[in-house]
């Protein structure tokens, strides 16, 4: 997962979290937050799962959340827009 300027998350290589083979197939599988929550750095927002191992994306700033772009359980790709927050 990467931040970029606007607040967006996107899945990808982060906090230790290399992507792994075959992680095309990734699938969004449980929301952790809802829209208008408050999140703090560190905060799991969604469970991607790829190749049976189920991968936590984290919050990389503090925010709210204004909308879920891909909701389980959508197919999901590096680069893919998951959500926006508000910081």
């Amino acid at each position: 997962m990467r931040r970029t300027p606007s607040g967006t998350i996107r899945p990808g290589a982060h906090r230790g979290h290399s992507r792994p083979p075959g992680a095309n197939d990734w699938h969004s599988q449980e929301l952790l937050v809802g829209v208008g929550d408050q999140v703090s750095v560190g905060d799991e927002l969604v469970i991607i799962e790829s190749m049976k191992m189920e991968i936590p994306v984290e919050s990389p700033v503090s925010g709210t959340v204004v909308e879920f772009v891909v909701e389980p359980p959508g197919k999901v790709e590096e680069g893919d827009l998951l959500l926006r927050l508000e910081v």
